[in-house]
């Protein structure tokens, strides 16, 4: 047996890497050619030669390493293996270290972000570090109740922000979700909260629905007396339903007069980053007489990029509100109609007028489907029925602009 001594004054030849002195029951200090001394404890478990580390000399005396090799062995007597229980142990305590719930929901956002938008997700780390982490971010996942939660939550409420409060609670699910599958926490309490929120009113963007409205909306815009290429924005909204952003960033290298025919680059389209990668482009068809419009618009603005210009630069798009703007000097309050609105006006009149296929028309609005069949739905891409639609649809308005008493047609 070892004596303080002999542990003390233990040292290494330069000939070899490393020396062993032994004490008792497996134990021994393991000395490197460095100077450097360790404990450690040699058993068989499994019918395999193993061995415990119980610390470093003078660190741990060698009555300390005896304690350490007889708590050791007692723990073997049970059938456990020391080693084994010691790597759990660690990889146990880097899982709460590392199970704090805004490090795991920072976690969550650094594999999840680069398929997002980047406003989707500045957005996401943004509400969350507002609103969250103050709160429960420095908490263990596995501690955090469907109360505690409801608490932050109603604080987003108090303020009036009810439909912050319900995505937080679904991020907030998205979080726990990823702590379950990566063993941070064993339950998700987000759904224990569907229902104690205070329900979110809906509110549509204003729209004009009605076709006799719709003739008169498109009798105040050939009337309008701006500037033309606004004039001829709010047509093409009307004939093409598609979003204000992609009108109004409307590119003269995308359209093909010839072909009658609008290619809205995926990377231009409200998609995911993987869509706007890998994605096909938007195909619009047009009308006759959107590529009217278009004709006498290239008259003014072909020798840019856009066919609508910024009126202080022609480097850039016009402003998004130009549009909000045109409709209240027609006389529509933001209550009445809004840029948005003549997607829904299409949408609305053409199903309830028109009796046109909706897969049809949603198609040509760009809104995809999710689940299984998604994928072979937006390779569905009704070309072919979707150029009749639009030209019966700018047929539609034509009737609706000059008064005609217009009849419900057959797609």
């Amino acid at each position: 047996m070892l004596t303080e001594a002999q542990c003390r004054n233990a040292s290494c030849g330069t000939d070899k890497p490393r020396a062993r002195y032994a004490d008792a029951g497996g134990l021994y200090l393991e000395v490197a050619a460095t100077g450097s001394k360790r404990w450690f404890w040699k058993y068989r478990h499994g019918g395999k030669e193993k061995r415990l580390a119980l610390g470093s000399y003078p660190a741990v005396t060698l009555k300390a390493a005896r304690f350490a090799r007889d708590d050791a062995r007692k723990l073997h007597a049970t059938g456990v293996d020391p080693a084994q229980r010691r790597q759990l142990e660690k990889l146990s305590n880097r899982i709460d270290a590392d199970g704090t719930f805004e490090s795991v929901a920072r976690e969550f956002h650094k594999v999840k972000s680069p398929a997002w938008s980047t406003r989707y997700a500045e957005r996401w780390l943004s509400l969350m570090g507002k609103d969250v982490f103050p709160s429960l971010g420095a908490l263990p996942l596995s501690t955090i109740t469907a109360p505690m939660l409801l608490h932050v939550l109603r604080k987003v409420e108090a303020r009036g922000a009810h439909e912050s409060a319900h995505t937080l609670r679904q991020w907030c699910g998205q979080v726990f979700r990823h702590g379950i599958a990566t063993g941070r926490c064993e339950r998700n309490p987000a759904p224990d909260l569907h229902g104690a929120l205070v329900p979110i009113t809906v509110k549509h963007m204003a729209a004009v629905l009605d076709p006799k409205q719709a003739g008169e909306l498109m009798r105040a815009i050939t009337t309008y007396s701006g500037q033309p290429s606004t004039r001829a924005a709010l047509q093409l909204s009307a004939l093409l339903f598609q979003r204000p952003g992609n009108i109004r960033q409307m590119k003269w290298a995308d359209v093909d007069l010839d072909a009658k025919v609008w290619r809205i680059p995926a990377a231009d389209m409200k998609r995911t980053k993987v869509g706007k990668l890998n994605g096909r482009p938007h195909i619009v068809p047009l009308a006759s007489q959107a590529v009217a419009i278009l004709k006498d618009l290239k008259n003014l603005t072909g020798h840019g990029q856009y066919a609508f210009p910024s009126l202080l630069t022609g480097e850039r798009p016009m402003s998004d509100n130009t549009i909000r703007t045109a409709l209240r000097r027609l006389g529509y309050a933001n209550e009445d109609m809004t840029a948005h609105g003549f997607r829904a006006m299409a949408r609305t009149i053409m199903v309830e007028q028109m009796n046109v296929d909706p897969d049809v028309i949603e198609a040509q609005l760009a809104h995809g489907k999710s689940g299984p069949l998604g994928a072979a739905y937006d390779r569905a891409q009704f070309i072919d029925k979707r150029r009749a639609m639009m030209t019966q649809w700018a047929n539609y308005l034509d009737k609706l602009r000059t008064g005609a008493d217009v009849v419900p047609l057959r797609a």
